[in-house]
């Protein structure tokens, strides 16, 4: 988590929100434009008590989503735009952006060699370190720690690698938050280990996951349709938070190479990558061992009633016992 209490305000680019981000990049282009879209966000900020803003443009420079406008010189647009913006709001308002784990792409596309720039006006950035593989046959890790096969096919899309590169880049740790998600994918797959990957397996009436729209589950529904069952008695040494076993037909796979697991049935023919309190809480004590700003979940509609993936991640960066 955050190691401060913030309400803000968020411009999402998700599918729900195309329409938004669709837009960005026009938005920040012009010395006129970036000063109308912020004195916007002020407006927002000031009508609303905020005590941030956070900019979610899926992506600078390259395409995101299907129609967004794109512009090779939309990072160093953003940039200027964010050094305005620092400057219209208050100076205790938080200024933060997500982005992926590379860092912001030149006019070639290529990630940026130098972003410090970028951290004089933000407060953090948020890695999101997630949907590295969705629902897909072969299926792949969700939000891999790392890359500890050296074999993966995306080997700068997890949370060690996206700390190397932005801190290469002269962003400075303190001012990294990891996005640690809540949900998986279910695929419709019969394979007994992870794109690119070589599991160690830990084998567990039969039942098949249903998914939401574009095969994600939350993992709080992979209790609820029993595919996985809390183990009270059962305890993670590290942690010492509930274990969650296999259930229903499933069993449950560990990926040394990405620190994540993963639920197989072959009677239903699924595959569902996942986090759980044991894979959040490796990564959550790597932020902590790095010097990270914190984590961010997402989101937390997703953990169980009793906040196991919220407790473990708080455990392991000693913020409660």
């Amino acid at each position: 988590m955050v190691r401060k209490q913030v309400s803000s305000f968020s411009l999402y680019s998700s599918s729900d929100f195309t329409s938004y981000v669709r837009y960005f990049s026009p938005a920040v282009r012009t010395p006129e434009s970036r000063r109308v879209f912020a004195e916007n966000i002020l407006a927002a900020y000031n009508a609303f008590n905020l005590d941030g803003i956070d900019l979610d443009w899926e992506y600078p420079g390259h395409q995101g989503a299907e129609g967004n406008l794109v512009d090779p010189h939309d990072t160093a647009n953003f940039l200027l735009f964010l050094q305005y913006l620092r400057t219209v709001l208050p100076p205790c308002a938080r200024i933060s952006a997500a982005a992926q784990t590379l860092p912001f792409v030149d006019a070639q596309e290529q990630p940026l060699q130098d972003v410090s720039d970028f951290a004089d006006s933000l407060d953090w950035v948020l890695i999101m370190n997630y949907d590295v593989w969705g629902s897909s046959s072969p299926p792949g890790p969700n939000s891999p720690l790392h890359d500890g096969c050296g074999n993966s096919t995306q080997a700068d899309a997890n949370a060690v690698a996206a700390y190397n590169a932005w801190t290469s880049a002269g962003f400075p740790a303190s001012k990294l938050v990891l996005g640690i998600p809540s949900y998986g994918y279910v695929s419709t797959s019969n394979s007994t280990r992870l794109k690119t990957r070589s599991p160690r397996r830990q084998v567990r009436s039969s039942v098949k996951v249903v998914d939401e729209d574009g095969g994600q589950v939350q993992f709080r529904d992979l209790l609820s349709q029993g595919a996985l069952v809390r183990c009270e008695d059962a305890r993670d040494e590290e942690s010492r938070s509930p274990t969650f076993a296999a259930y229903g037909g499933f069993e449950r796979n560990w990926d040394d190479c990405s620190c994540t697991p993963f639920l197989r049935s072959s009677s239903s023919g699924q595959v569902v990558t996942y986090d759980d309190p044991v894979s959040v809480r490796i990564k959550a004590a790597f932020v902590k061992e790095v010097g990270m700003l914190g984590t961010n979940m997402f989101d937390i509609h997703g953990d169980t009633d009793q906040w196991d993936l919220t407790d473990s991640i708080r455990k392991a960066m000693g913020l409660t016992t």
